[in-house]
């Protein structure tokens, strides 16, 4: 069993259960999903109100805005997204709406999908990659010191706090994952999310799918994968929160790998479950992956 190293870290937000932050007369910030909102949460001491427009579990790729996003949308003073193609109904939302957009994945060194309709296009999931997150949290500093030039120094110093809580989670993540053999350093998953993580970690990269679509889990995506985990002997396969992992299932039907713990990448959870904050979710992810392939 893999144990924890690093201290729970709480977040106390601004935020009603549904997303909506209560208007209180400081700046509102919405961001496009609910792991933008943690990390924006942790650097705007106090100074904006942060809202995410998904909720907690949502499908953030195929996410479709409701009347009520657009609403909020209207009373934003300013949006952040992460770019790279993840949001795709994000220009459509914007023509409605007025408030200023940053993209948070700027002077982030991408990873080029390898297959599928989206080849050759840059993989989304960069927050994904503590070192990454690193460059998230810069240009969150930066957008909200342009919204809330006043706040500079507050910003700044709570971007050092935050980034120096990420530093420890990669830590974390390299001991353990330290300890993985070479000959078990591959993970597959459902959706090829963990590209950054992967590369971070050295570990071989296999998934179903690269990015979450209406034709997941074909009989060649299944036959694929399964020819890898017989091939390499992987013990163990993942899925992530939210998608259907049917198809993993298959792959473990044709090989005898088991299932690992589910993992989480495009949503936190509520903040009674397993990943309320950006933090927990990398925490979760890195003991589930290490679980799963050190367990004999």
């Amino acid at each position: 069993m893999v144990c924890a190293l690093i201290p729970t870290l709480t977040l106390t937000a601004c935020t009603s259960s549904n997303g909506q932050a209560s208007n209180d007369g400081r700046p509102l910030v919405l961001t496009t999903f609910t792991v933008l909102a943690d990390m924006t949460e942790n650097i705007a001491a106090d100074r904006v109100r942060v809202a995410s427009l998904t909720r907690p579990g949502a499908e953030i790729h195929g996410y479709e805005p409701t009347p009520d996003d657009l609403v909020r949308g209207q009373d934003a003073d300013l949006i952040l997204e992460n770019g790279l193609g993840l949001e795709a109904w994000f220009a459509q939302f914007t023509e409605r709406v007025e408030a200023p957009t940053a993209v948070l994945t700027e002077d982030v060194e991408t990873i080029p999908i390898s297959s599928g309709d989206h080849q050759g296009e840059p993989n989304p999931h960069a927050w994904m990659s503590p070192a990454n997150a690193l460059t998230y949290v810069d240009n969150i500093q930066a957008a909200l010191t342009e919204l809330d030039p006043e706040g500079a120094d507050d910003f700044a110093r709570a971007a050092q706090d935050y980034k120096d809580q990420i530093r420890e989670v990669s830590t974390y993540l390299d001991s353990e994952l330290a300890e993985v053999p070479d000959n078990a350093r591959a993970l597959v998953t459902c959706e090829g999310a963990f590209s950054y993580l992967a590369r971070d970690a050295d570990l071989t990269e296999r998934y179903l799918w690269p990015v979450n679509a209406e034709r997941e889990g074909t009989p060649q995506q299944i036959a694929a994968v399964a020819d890898f985990v017989r091939d390499n002997d992987v013990p163990t396969v993942f899925c992530e929160s939210t998608v259907n992992d049917g198809a993993q299932q298959s792959v473990i039907r044709e090989t005898g790998a088991r299932m690992g713990r589910t993992l989480y990448v495009d949503s936190l959870s509520e903040a009674d479950g397993p990943v309320p904050t950006y933090l927990d979710l990398l925490r979760h992810d890195a003991e589930a992956i290490v679980e799963g392939l050190t367990t004999t």
